[in-house]
């Protein structure tokens, strides 16, 4: 009897690479054939923590774009390498006498890499500077970003857009990641629109053009267009703001990076209520001179957290360039952190000969790691002492980070600690899964084809980890 069923089946064996295979789990080569993803275009690897049985190995040997997951590999090193209590450290120096509160001379901040100087945190180290006994800086803001070494870098060079977050630069200096909050909402005065920024700037220049207009609050960027001069010291917003938006955020990074600092610093000293009126300028830090101030990041374990779960790329940037700064020797360089995370690849006897790591973000149309590489490193993970600080700074799924919004409400929800990857054509996650039954495995799946990352990436990772959960 050859019914629609029976013909779907002849069907589909005769369809090249879209054939169920007997090492696919069912759901998943069924997946893959609805979307019509070639199966050759997907990489698994589950293995079980505990036996070490592997239950699916499909495609692990072949090289894949793996997105954001290759963070995994950036923050393990880096917790291997330093610790999870290392701290990054700034350093102010005052250059010259404080006399009744007065600095008279200038001020000089060092920065050493902190990935997460963000406002508040510059907050807590401008009152340390101001509990050294110093209300008022008659000098200027001295600026050492020494400690790396980016070279000429382009912020468009990736995707021709230079003013997205995810494109800055590293820097040893990095305050708030250089990006400023621009809030947008109708104004009182009719047709018109407010504009305000988070953090304040005091060197930013906005030319509000905006115009409001009829309408639900919805559209690309809610109809705002924006444009800088060359220096990204002028922001220029046009276009037509829909009147049904209360409220509306775009992160945007603009200014260089000390200017952005200088900027910074200057706004949130006067907040606290000191006075300063100097400018900037680049500078070493003097030899053999004690800084009135040493601020500490928090530790690596929190920092890594933000990197994974959010998915942070300027933050995992920050951790290339300082295992090259701490390993080799400052300056630290990207191709310095490269040889960091190659050396010690090598240390610990993996042979990753497939291996690109770049710019150890995933930002990249260059990064490459096998399936069955990425395994072992998870393998390897789960064995050291550091472990639960490393799984914990993963995505729970359906809770928090880049998982919040999937696999919600069933028994997915919290039986994973994965990291997501995406990018146009590039799908994948990785980490560690729990069955209903208890049992733990690694999970890798790395997908790279046409429109993978339109949702069809996301639907075979979940048809996996379903099946999974049973086993």
């Amino acid at each position: 009897m050859k019914g629609p069923l029976l013909i779907g089946l002849l069907a589909l064996a005769a369809t090249p690479g879209l054939a169920a295979d007997a090492d696919l789990p069912p759901p998943v080569a069924g997946k893959l054939s609805h979307r019509q993803v070639p199966t050759e275009s997907t990489s698994i690897h589950v293995q079980d923590l505990d036996s070490g049985e592997i239950l699916v190995s499909w495609n692990a040997e072949t090289p894949r774009n793996p997105g954001s997951t290759i963070k995994m590999l950036t923050t393990l090193a880096a917790i291997d390498i330093l610790g999870p209590t290392y701290t990054w450290q700034t350093d102010i120096f005052a250059l010259g006498p404080v006399v009744d509160g007065t600095l008279q001379g200038d001020l000089l901040l060092r920065g050493q890499g902190d990935p997460f100087l963000v406002t508040e945190r510059v907050w807590q180290m401008l009152r340390r500077i101001r509990h050294a006994g110093i209300d008022t800086i008659a000098g200027d803001l001295l600026i050492d970003d020494s400690y790396f070494d980016v070279g000429d870098y382009d912020p468009g060079a990736f995707d021709r857009q230079p003013l997205r977050a995810y494109n800055v630069a590293p820097n040893a200096l990095l305050m708030n990641y250089k990006v400023v909050r621009y809030w947008f909402a109708p104004a009182e005065e009719p047709g018109k629109v407010d504009i305000w920024t988070d953090p304040p700037l005091a060197n930013i220049e906005i030319d509000n053009q905006l115009r409001l207009k009829a309408g639900p609050c919805r559209g690309y960027q809610r109809g705002i267009t924006v444009t800088t001069d060359d220096t990204a010291s002028r922001m220029t917003f046009s276009g037509a703001f829909p009147a049904g938006c209360e409220r509306y955020a775009m992160d945007r990074a603009t200014l260089s990076h000390q200017s952005f600092a200088y900027g910074l610093f200057k706004s949130m000293w006067r907040e606290s209520g000191g006075n300063f009126d100097g400018g900037w300028d680049i500078a070493r830090a003097p030899e053999n001179v004690d800084p009135i101030v040493e601020f500490r990041s928090l530790p690596l374990a929190d920092v890594i957290t933000r990197v994974n779960k959010h998915s942070n790329n300027v933050m995992a940037r920050q951790l290339l360039y300082t295992l090259s700064a701490e390993v080799l020797g400052p300056p630290g360089t990207e191709a310095g952190g490269r040889r960091v995370v190659a050396d010690w690849l090598r240390d610990h006897g993996f042979e990753f000969s497939d291996l690109a790591v770049d710019n150890g973000a995933g930002l990249s149309r260059e990064a490459r790691i096998t399936a069955a590489d990425f395994a072992a490193m998870l393998r390897f993970a789960w064995r050291q002492p550091y472990m639960p600080e490393y799984v914990s700074s993963l995505s729970l799924a359906g809770l928090d980070g880049t998982l919040r919004y999937r696999m919600r409400g069933g028994p997915l929800q919290g039986a994973g600690h994965l990291k997501t990857g995406s990018l146009d054509h590039v799908a994948g996650i990785a980490g560690y899964f729990q069955a209903r039954s208890g049992r733990r495995f690694s999970v890798v799946v790395l997908q790279n084809h046409t429109d993978i990352h339109r949702g069809y990436g996301d639907e075979t990772q979940e048809v996996l980890l379903r099946w999974l959960y049973e086993q």
